[in-house]
């Protein structure tokens, strides 16, 4: 038995529940968790030709000998989420966003079988091309909300919520009035308790984009950068607010903004788009 038999029978074929990637485009996107003490390994149909990776957080090598298999783990842990380009001889690209998890779900991903034409991959190219279109709407459009936390010289703000379908599209932007650059670790949404007495803990419940649009790495000194956060549709319950954390990659510049549940009423509908 060749090591290219081991490896179709080590390997796990996972369903893909989740759409998410970082930039401007969104084509079908794959959503992977790695950790920094475990190697994850993807095994392609074909040959890979290519490789770009989003972040040097990220580790990739091809194994010795083996063209079309992919190991890939975190450098560090709790890096911001980041994405993973791979082509093929065939000339097929391969999308992923890569999130940092401590404890992987899985950690062997079987691409290698042919998808049949026509259905799944026709509808998560749309869905895809309908998210990247809304998420551009959301960008432009006019209207405005403030919500916004400053300190050290940077203003964390939201400058606008909407909300289509299943979807609510966060407009998100960082001023950095400082004369040194901030790139970002990680950004965090989840929902907890307005108040909690000292005898009650107090429960987080972690709300996880499915994508970005315009998502930067770094915001330069003295300068600012505006992006969409896209979000599945939820509510606040009472006495609950709603919180983006924003935490600084090798430095202590964090912010956190709250949003009531209140302030949660104010999402708009895009009215350029239906819900179609």
């Amino acid at each position: 038995m060749n090591i290219q038999v081991i490896i179709r029978i080590l390997l796990l074929t996972l369903p893909w529940p989740i759409l998410a990637q970082s930039g401007t485009a969104l084509p079908i996107t794959r959503l992977i968790d790695i950790s920094e003490q475990q190697t994850t390994s993807l095994l392609f149909p074909y040959p890979i030709v290519s490789v770009d990776r989003g972040s040097q957080d990220i580790l990739a090598q091809k194994p010795k000998g083996i063209e079309n298999v992919l190991q890939i783990k975190a450098a560090q842990e709790q890096f911001m989420q980041s994405n993973l380009t791979v082509v093929t001889t065939d000339g097929k690209l391969y999308n992923f966003q890569i999130c940092y998890n401590a404890e992987p779900g899985s950690l062997a991903y079987d691409f290698s079988s042919n998808e049949k034409p026509g259905s799944a991959t026709l509808e998560e190219h749309e869905k895809a091309d309908r998210i990247n279109a809304l998420a551009s709407a959301a960008y432009h459009d006019r209207s405005r909300i403030i919500i916004k936390e400053s300190d050290y010289d940077i203003t964390f703000s939201i400058t606008g919520m909407f909300v289509v379908d299943d979807y609510f599209f966060y407009r998100i932007t960082i001023a950095n009035e400082s004369n040194i650059s901030y790139d970002i670790d990680q950004l965090r949404f989840f929902v907890k308790d307005q108040k909690r007495s000292k005898r009650t803990a107090s429960q987080e419940v972690d709300i996880t984009p499915l994508a970005y649009w315009q998502l930067p790495e770094k915001i330069p000194a003295r300068g600012v950068k505006t992006f969409i956060a896209v979000l599945p549709k939820f509510t606040i319950p009472d006495k609950k607010n709603l919180y983006l954390q924003l935490t600084e990659k090798s430095g202590g510049r964090h912010l956190q903004i709250k949003v009531r549940n209140s302030k949660a009423d104010e999402v708009q509908p895009l009215p350029t788009f239906s819900n179609n």
